[in-house]
């Protein structure tokens, strides 16, 4: 167990909040101590509720002290991405279009946390509206990678991996409609989980593609992803499905893994390193118990050109009143993205969402009879260093998520290795609503690798 009160686990820390031996207080102080120690670096926040949060964590408390348990997130530090309305704090969706302001109401994930009885820190960077980035003409700077504060974080879930990474929280809220809580959780060393679609209510989340937007956790293990996970789902799909945790620790013999090895081991920009920590994993799972098999799917050219014909149709939609009003207050890149969204037809759009119907049905029918998860890639390179993005030019991350935004499967990244001293991701992908399974095989590869014990360099 770890001296620092920030490092302590959920489990570790609700274990310690009911035998009395710590309180919601004292907790709260060791996680708003140390983002004032670190932050500094890492820029994580956008926006930290000191007294907000001091205040919540008294309540917790006195509510711990009366009897009235919420569960496993009672008393537990949280922070969330700023594409969430929060109405105690500002919330700008990362742009300056919408600078100092504030809801009139919490998103429905945040009164989830409230039920669940956790503490909300404060606000976490993103890319701007979830689009692109890290761009450098806006008044919030780019989230900085804990493992090289020279290196981005990927996006749009910037600050909710770095605040993980570099142990400000443990379990974060972001946002992910190409990929952008798995791609940050992968360059970040930090476990991402994008659950099934429409399992976590997207009210109050600022929308980019409502065909393709998931509200998913960012955590500092595979466990509390669930555990986060399963306070915020909607209670009708909670109630209809096992939990993303009661699968923990349970053995994965006979289990079916099908490796999608070929869906990226042959693109021009997979790093080696990635194939040969993948192959590893796969290795390792096979010794757990599971059967490894490879298998074929769509190419991934098609499920990004889907993805990209539904992102920017709906992004443009979304945007087109405000971009009337405030265009020139966007960030130069995000505003050339969205309004790049005008070349589409509503045409291209129907075609697109009958594409992304096949694609699911291909694999319900041809993957998942056979598999209970597929084991992938999360992107293709280690982190990419800031200065890549300078200039006029895209630059964008190459990875292998957003086939699942287009099919609404859950997925999870968890750390697989390193190269250059940067972190590495493998990707699960599972049946419709078995967020169980991903979580099941993701936390015994966790416990079997010696991953969890790395730490970044302090900043």
């Amino acid at each position: 167990m770890s001296g620092h009160l920030a490092d302590l686990s959920i489990q570790e820390a609700a274990a310690r909040l009911r035998d009395g031996s710590l309180s919601c207080l004292d907790l709260t102080r060791g996680h708003l101590e140390r983002i004032a120690e670190r932050d500094r670096a890492y820029r994580a926040f956008v926006y930290v509720d000191t007294d907000g949060a001091l205040a919540e964590a008294a309540r917790a408390d006195d509510a711990l002290r009366r009897g009235n348990d919420l569960g496993p997130l009672h008393g537990i530090p949280i922070a969330v991405k700023d594409l969430v309305d929060t109405a105690q704090m500002p919330t700008a969706y990362g742009s300056d279009v919408h600078a100092g302001h504030r809801p009139t109401e919490d998103a429905d994930v945040v009164l989830r946390l409230k039920a669940a009885g956790a503490v909300l820190l404060g606000k976490l960077e993103t890319y701007e509206f979830a689009m692109v980035g890290p761009v450098f003409d806006r008044s919030f700077r780019p989230a900085a990678n804990p493992w090289n504060v020279n290196c981005t974080t990927g996006g749009s879930s910037s600050g909710s991996a770095a605040a993980v990474a570099g142990g400000l929280v443990r379990t974060t809220i972001g946002s992910d409609t190409g990929g952008s809580v798995r791609s940050p959780a992968s360059y970040c060393g930090a476990v991402g989980l994008k659950p099934s679609f429409a399992s976590i209510s997207t009210r109050g989340v600022f929308p980019l593609s409502p065909s393709l937007d998931h509200v998913g956790v960012i955590s500092a293990s595979v466990a509390e992803a669930a555990i986060t996970h399963d306070a915020i789902a909607d209670a009708a799909y909670a109630n209809a499905r096992p939990a993303a945790a009661s699968r923990l620790g349970q053995s994965l013999s006979g289990l079916r893994i099908g490796y999608a090895r070929d869906w990226f081991a042959h693109d021009a920009e997979t790093l080696p390193a990635v194939l040969e920590a993948v192959d590893a994993a796969a290795s390792v799972l096979s010794l757990l118990g599971a059967r490894i098999e490879e298998v074929a799917l769509p190419e991934a050219a098609d499920f990004e050109a889907v993805g990209a014909v539904i992102i920017h149709a709906e992004a443009f939609e979304g945007h087109r009143q405000q971009l009337k009003a405030s265009g020139e207050r966007y960030s130069r890149k995000v505003f050339q993205n969205i309004v790049s969204g005008l070349c589409l037809t509503p045409d291209d759009l129907i075609r697109a969402r009958e594409a992304a119907l096949r694609l699911r049905v291909t694999l319900d029918r041809r993957v998942f009879s056979q598999f209970d998860a597929i084991l992938t890639a999360t992107t293709l390179t280690p982190a990419i260093p800031f200065v890549d993005f300078v200039g006029e030019a895209a630059r964008w991350t190459p990875m292998r998520t957003i086939a699942f935004n287009v099919t609404g499967h859950p997925a999870l990244s968890v750390p697989c290795g390193f190269s250059g001293g940067l972190p590495l991701g493998l990707q699960l992908v599972g049946r419709a609503g078995d967020e169980a399974a991903l979580c099941q095989i993701g936390h015994a590869y966790e416990l079997a690798s010696d991953f969890a014990a790395s730490k970044p360099p302090r900043p």
